[in-house]
């Protein structure tokens, strides 16, 4: 087996975050910077929990049988993190559906073209 095959987890990994981290840096739709941030944050669970699995590792039960066992604490964790992604993700999208209330458009430069033009205006944000 070769150097490359037994390591696909990681590369694909590797390849979804870096997916997601040009999802993120290169468009100017907030949801879709928002889908990039969720494809970033899959990499790093999938990329955690190929960490936490030994090869021949067993469950951790106490058992005088097993020699070896795969440590639990990364699966937890990425328990953890899935509910923080989703609650993240809740928030991100509430925030897109206000700046879409008060800028009638979700494009980042078309935003920031209209903050620039009412600060040359003397109008301030005045945004709501």
């Amino acid at each position: 087996m070769s150097l490359t095959s037994g390591l696909f987890n990681y590369w694909g990994a590797i390849i979804l975050m870096m997916a997601g981290f040009w999802v993120v840096v290169a468009q100017n739709n907030l949801v879709k910077k928002l889908v990039g941030l969720g494809l970033f944050q899959a990499s790093v669970f999938i990329f955690y929990i190929s960490i936490g699995k030994v090869a021949d590792g067993a469950p951790p039960i106490h058992d005088p049988a097993v020699a070896l066992y795969s440590n639990p604490l990364p699966h937890v964790l990425i328990l953890t993190a899935i509910v923080v992604g989703v609650a993240t993700t809740a928030v991100g999208l509430g925030l897109i559906v206000r700046i879409h209330e008060a800028y009638r458009t979700v494009e980042e430069d078309e935003i920031h073209a209209l903050d620039v033009e009412d600060d040359e205006d003397g109008e301030g944000s005045g945004r709501t």
